[in-house]
């Protein structure tokens, strides 16, 4: 039988041996799906035979086929046919070393292609520079970033090292958090007598901004015009979108002046940024503006914009325009998604408009699209605005016969609609219940259940809930204490009013206007005038105005203690 098979494997070399590349690969592959089992000699001379005729890819195919296991044979292992390929005369080339790393590349054994990248060098063949930089992208991309700068420092000055392996590197660092690290590759860039493209500046810029330097970022583009580097449309879009992420508005506005005045025209990207901060201010119909002007400028319009748009309309209740909007946005061809409807659903909801956002709500679903737990979040709070708890409930069962497990917001929605509608009795057993489901409980659930007790005038458990706070990490802040302290006014408890004031002075937050009045009314009930008076200049030195009633109030205090 083995003199079988080795008979077999020398007439089968015999014939790769007289027939042309691809017919001998056409060959090579009927034999092997046929069973037959390749030996090293076999593999050697079809791959001699493809890179002879700069066949790289059929090459690459078949290397990449025996990384990935679909060509096996009890001949050779994977590490002893490459290291008879890379160790045999006439196959020891530049071209057999680069297929054999991308392939494993490919197959994400970087490691591997790291060996055979450094036995290339040792041997004084020179990798291609796009070879070397596959190596270093892989190795960034899969988390092993020191490894990719420890072969991008020995590779500085090597002939294979480009503007790309820069750009790579560059990216690395920005998408690592290490901004200096990029700053340090910039600097050896130009060490190198090369000139920083458009690309690996936008790259930096845009680094700088994510990491919250804004000031570094404006540098750059400085330099980057100082060095005759003209910017693109991606350079502006990154510029625009990171000033106004920063809350840099002006600056983000002339730069879309000076972009419009240097010949480039803004893209999706760009006005899409534009609208965005136009509707985040109310300024919608200023949006509207740079809507028309995408669609005269041949622009055309994705999701986002309408989504944009839409939410603006919301924001300023001008729901049924909004839901105009969704018409033309399905007239232009495209498709509303979750976020279209979610916010449609929140604009009708906070309008009152219950039935309307159920309407929406129903099509949702019409139209093949699953509804989240944002959608059934946004209902379940538009109900118990309106004081219908058990349509509340009616939302989570179906939430979780859904399969969408209520979240942290949906138990303080629920616990909010209970604790307004007086049930303390439901809405504490959902909050044993958020406990129960691990879901970590935060200031707006507290600041529900305080609400709930002290409109019922139960001070006694809302100040118990306020100490509590303490055990889950969490710090009251003005909003809860301005809630108990209107609470003890409502039921005439002066010192405890003023004993919480004085609490909230010290943790460094200041009492509302509302807070002071009122413990200032309480006190001079009390017929406690000096307390009252102090408070006034504490209210005074907070830069507060008292309310007219408050002001005789605090007249009749300074006269009864002067």
């Amino acid at each position: 039988m083995l003199q079988t098979q080795q008979q077999q494997a020398t007439v089968l070399v015999s014939k790769l041996l007289k027939l042309p590349p691809l017919k001998a690969l056409t060959l090579f592959k009927s034999s092997t799906e046929l069973g037959f089992q390749q030996t090293h000699q076999s593999f050697a001379i079809i791959l001699n035979q493809l890179l002879s005729c700069n066949a790289l890819s059929r090459a690459q195919s078949l290397i990449l086929q025996l990384v990935s296991g679909k060509i096996t044979s009890p001949h050779f292992t994977v590490s002893s046919l490459l290291h008879h390929l890379t160790h045999t005369h006439f196959l020891n080339s530049t071209p057999l070393y680069e297929i054999i790393i991308n392939a494993h590349v490919q197959s994400q054994l970087v490691d591997k292609a790291l060996i055979f990248f450094n036995e290339m060098i040792d041997k004084r063949l020179l990798p291609t520079s796009n070879t070397s930089n596959s190596i270093l992208s892989c190795l960034i991309k899969n988390g092993s970033f020191e490894k990719g700068w420890s072969i991008f420092e020995e590779s500085i000055g090597k002939e294979f090292l480009d503007m790309h392996s820069f750009g790579i590197v560059i990216k690395g660092c920005c998408e690592n958090g290490d901004l200096n690290g990029a700053f340090e590759a910039l600097a050896k860039l130009k060490d190198l007598g090369w000139h920083p493209n458009v690309v690996i500046y936008t790259t930096m810029i845009d680094g700088c901004f994510k990491h919250g330097n804004a000031g570094r970022a404006k540098e750059l583009f400085s330099i980057m015009s100082a060095e005759g580097i003209v910017p693109n449309q991606y350079t502006y879009s990154v510029l625009l979108s990171g000033f106004f992420r920063q809350g840099l508005k002006t600056d983000g506005f002339e730069l879309y002046k000076k972009m419009k005045l240097d010949g480039v025209f803004p893209d999706i990207y760009t006005y899409n940024s534009l609208i965005n901060v136009y509707c985040s201010d109310g300024k919608v119909n200023k949006a509207f503006e740079l809507f028309d002007e995408m669609q005269r400028n041949g622009v055309v319009c994705n999701v986002v914009t309408y989504n944009t748009l839409i939410r603006g309309l919301c924001q300023e209740k001008r729901v049924s325009e909004a839901e105009k909007l969704l018409e033309r946005l399905k007239q232009a061809g495209l498709h509303p998604n979750l976020i279209t409807y979610n916010t449609l659903i929140d604009g009708y909801c906070s309008g009152g408009k219950l039935e309307k956002g159920l309407a929406l709500f129903n099509q949702i679903k019409s139209c093949g699209l699953t509804p989240t737990s944002i959608t059934y979040n946004t209902l379940i709070a538009g109900f118990s605005r309106a004081g219908n708890p058990s349509r509340v409930v009616d939302f989570v069962r179906e939430m979780e016969e859904r399969g969408i497990f209520p979240s942290k917001v949906t138990y303080t929605i629920l616990i909010d609609a209970f604790a307004r509608s007086k049930d303390m009795e439901k809405a504490l057993e959902v909050f044993s219940r958020m406990h129960k489901a691990g879901l970590s409980v935060d200031l707006c659930t507290y600041g529900a259940l305080i609400h709930g007790w002290c409109s019922q005038g139960n001070m006694k458990e809302a100040l118990k809930l306020l100490r509590s706070m303490s055990e889950h990490h969490l710090e009251p802040n003005d909003v809860i204490y301005n809630m108990i302290i209107f609470g003890y006014c409502k039921e005439g408890s002066s010192y405890k009013a003023l004993r919480l004031l004085k609490e909230m002075v010290e943790n460094g937050m200041v009492p509302n206007g509302a807070s002071y009045c009122l413990t200032i009314e309480v006190l001079c009930n009390d017929g406690k005038w000096k307390e009252a008076k102090v408070l006034a200049n504490g209210m005074i030195k907070f830069g507060l105005r008292p309310s007219v009633p408050s002001c005789d109030l605090i007249q009749k205090a300074i006269d009864m203690t002067t």
